[in-house]
């Protein structure tokens, strides 16, 4: 069993390395979400997370074990305008293919509602060709927009020969009538 809950400046340096286990390096290899064979360094740090967090209608939801409190999973969530931004999708990756990122993604569509959100939006690097598939069995949408991905080589350095985009995807959610968060 999970619990949700919003992340507190308290929860950073335990996200930190959740995030970077997540994303980059030898732990990462171990789940299907990994970024290693196309980005080297690391994914984020303390002091970016906060900021993230700091952002106006951020917030990371962090899934934990029940049981134990271990946390397994996040998600940066951001209230802009009409739309719910969705980034950082993070599952631990030994849990990774268990369902833990699909409870995410429909909490984070939850706090949309909450929040009166009409769509969830998303940015996923267009090569990761699985990664797009599996956000499409989930309902979103790739839209004609793109995005180039960032040049601050300070969260991870390119290793892929052409320069990496990323790919717009988004989701309409519909309101239901009660809806707490």
């Amino acid at each position: 069993m999970l619990r949700f809950a919003p992340a507190t400046a308290a929860d950073v340096p335990a996200l930190n390395r959740l995030v970077n286990r997540a994303y980059r390096g030898e732990a990462s290899e171990q789940g299907w979400t990994t970024e290693s064979g196309l980005l080297a360094g690391q994914r984020t740090d303390e002091a970016d997370l906060l900021e993230q967090l700091g952002r106006p209608g951020a917030t990371f939801l962090l899934a934990r074990r029940a049981a134990d409190e271990e946390l397994v999973g996040s998600v940066f969530l951001q209230v802009q305008g009409p739309e719910l931004y969705l980034g950082m999708l993070s599952v631990e990756p030994t849990l990774q293919a268990g369902g833990i990122g699909r409870r995410l993604v429909q909490a984070a569509e939850d706090y949309a509602r909450a929040q009166g959100c009409a769509a969830v939006r998303m940015t996923v690097i267009s090569v990761r060709h699985e990664l797009l598939v599996w956000y499409e069995r989930l309902g979103y949408q790739r839209t004609p927009e793109t995005v180039a991905f960032p040049t601050d080589t300070r969260f991870g350095t390119p290793r892929h020969p052409e320069p990496l985009v990323l790919q717009v995807l988004r989701k309409t959610v519909k309101q239901k009538n009660s809806t707490s968060f």
